[in-house]
């Protein structure tokens, strides 16, 4: 058997586009208490459109909302960059802008929260097993205190390890799904198996599921990965690269500037 990685773009969408497993994905992956489960959803455009013609269009993978009127942003972010916490925000912001027409009282206003999955390392100076970041607006001094509205959370996925299987045993399956199924995978994990959604959710990533406009887009998606992360990569060395001659002009030893910058003195020495 032979699968397709439920990571990327069209595989993301084709998973979470079912109601029971996007339902079952919020609830283990969101801070929400035993009385905020989310019980039913309505999907809602992904295109998170402006107020006026002016304003800035954008796209994001999953949007739905709850019957209490709580929408919910799900994005899958395969190449880090440090702009897309700030995507992040404006779509989070947009949608909870977006709620009300001109005139609307205030009261109506329900909460937004944005799940973000990343497959990156951005927050490194926190621990190796920190993979998980809940930010809300809070008191700078008394953190108990929070204004209600916005609720963002991003998983680091390169983080992740399966050691707690305690109470968050269905954020442990999911994160796993995520993680593990791809196209080196002979045998899906026999516990991954024997959760019915966690199994539904494997299914639909199996190459035979896919149909062959599925199998395109993929492919495509790859690709526009590929030459994104390919154009980062060469950002990031230029911008190393412009930091060793600037140390070396000032008389720093090679050897440090190869250790700060993670270049090699052959390429400090030949730019």
């Amino acid at each position: 058997m032979r699968y397709y990685d439920p990571r990327y773009d069209t595989t993301f969408k084709k998973v979470f586009g079912h109601p029971d497993l996007l339902i079952s994905f919020l609830n283990a992956l969101l801070p929400l208490g035993d009385d905020e489960q989310v019980e039913s959803i309505e999907y809602l455009s992904p295109e998170m459109l402006p107020k006026t013609p002016d304003g800035k269009f954008s796209i994001v993978d999953v949007c739905c909302k709850d019957k209490k009127g709580r929408q919910f942003i799900v994005e899958m972010q395969m190449v880090w960059s440090e702009e897309f916490k700030t995507r992040v925000l404006f779509n989070a912001s947009k949608a909870y802008v977006n709620q009300l027409e001109k005139g609307e009282d205030y009261k109506f206003l329900r909460p937004v929260y944005s799940l973000n999955l990343v497959n990156g390392i951005f927050e490194k100076d926190l621990p190796e097993d920190e993979f998980y970041h809940f930010y809300q607006i809070v008191h700078e001094k008394h953190t108990d205190k929070v204004i209600e509205g916005l609720h963002i959370v991003f998983v680091e996925l390169p983080k992740f390890t399966p050691r707690n299987w305690g109470e968050k045993k269905m954020m442990v399956l999911w994160l796993r799904f995520l993680t593990e199924i791809n196209k080196t995978t002979e045998e899906v994990p026999a516990e991954l198996m024997e959760n019915p959604l966690i199994e539904k959710a494997v299914s639909l990533v199996e190459e035979s599921a896919m149909t062959k406009e599925e199998r395109y887009r993929y492919e495509k998606n790859l690709d526009t990965i590929r030459v994104e992360r390919s154009v980062i990569e060469d950002a990031i060395r230029k911008e190393k690269l412009a930091t060793a001659q600037r140390m070396k002009a000032k008389g720093y030893p090679i050897e440090d500037i190869a250790e700060i910058t993670g270049l090699s003195p052959k390429e400090i020495e030949n730019p």
